[in-house]
């Protein structure tokens, strides 16, 4: 059975960590369309009466020669969705069997979808699952971006899941329908009750991401185990404790919340890339 161990890898310094998000961000953009305000990204209204000024190429001409009067198109921007991104900063997703801990694999989808995202003109907030104090609000600026990434490049390895009330947090202050990526291990039994509420209002993307470790656990009857995030040392039944990738993929297809599970062990980028694209959640 692999063994699940603290994550000792060493992360990578910050240009290679930041060359990698980009090389990610490209990766899940290609093919899509980077500039929504143009040409196809505007979406017809109506016809109004010429005024001075307006530019010669917005001229209805059928319009125009029905009435005998000059008539303009009149369109309207496509306004993006703000993208937010929940990332799960707890303990437990640091714990690793592979080269690459769940956390290192969360943090790096999440700097390439957000670059992504504002590529698409979108703005983009965080938003830290565990008991650290993130929380930023959607902007469109770069440099935003980057400085949260670097402050996720850093996680304690005792920190609580708090993913359920972070999500409950969060939901009366989105005054506007959102796009909302989910990036954890969902050990959190209160995730799942609040996934669902926000899922009523917004567009919800659950990327459960998995150690391989994890599968060899379940069923295994009774384990003596130390708690990672509370250092309590329990007796506790696998059976009930470690949900099945199975469990958990039918519990979020019964809650209609679109999901996408990756596993750190296996490459993910042209499904993910493929998934993204047959939703068109990079155009939303």
């Amino acid at each position: 059975m692999p063994r699940l161990t603290k994550d000792q890898t060493k992360p990578l310094d910050s240009r290679q960590f930041l060359l990698a998000v980009k090389r990610l961000a490209d990766s899940l953009s290609y093919g899509t369309d980077r500039s929504p305000f143009l040409g196809q990204g505007l979406e017809y209204v109506q016809s109004r009466h010429y005024v001075p000024g307006d530019p010669v190429k917005t001229i209805d001409w059928r319009v125009t020669a029905r009435t005998g009067k000059v008539h303009v198109k009149e369109y309207e921007s496509p306004k993006s969705l703000p993208v937010w991104f929940i990332v799960d900063t707890s303990a437990s997703m640091t714990l690793s069997s592979t080269k690459v801990s769940k956390y290192q694999l969360a943090t790096q989808i999440a700097g390439g979808l957000a670059l992504a995202s504002l590529d698409r003109v979108s703005p983009v907030g965080i938003l830290g699952a565990g008991s650290r104090d993130l929380n930023i609000k959607p902007s469109l600026s770069r440099e935003t971006i980057l400085q949260w990434l670097h402050e996720l490049r850093h996680y304690d390895f005792h920190e609580p899941t708090r993913l359920g009330k972070k999500l409950l947090s969060l939901n009366p202050s989105l005054p506007e329908r959102s796009l909302i990526f989910i990036l954890s291990d969902l050990h959190d039994p209160d995730a799942l009750p609040a996934l669902k509420l926000l899922g009523h209002r917004h567009d919800i993307v659950v990327i459960p991401l998995r150690d391989p470790a994890e599968d060899k656990l379940t069923g295994a009857g009774y384990i003596r185990a130390r708690e990672v995030e509370t250092g309590r040392e329990t007796t506790l039944s696998a059976k009930r404790q470690f949900t099945s990738l199975a469990d958990l993929t039918s519990a979020l297809k019964k809650a209609s919340l679109d999901h996408f599970p990756i596993h750190t062990h296996r490459p993910f980028l042209a499904s993910l890339r493929l998934y993204l694209q047959s939703r068109n959640l990079l155009a939303r």
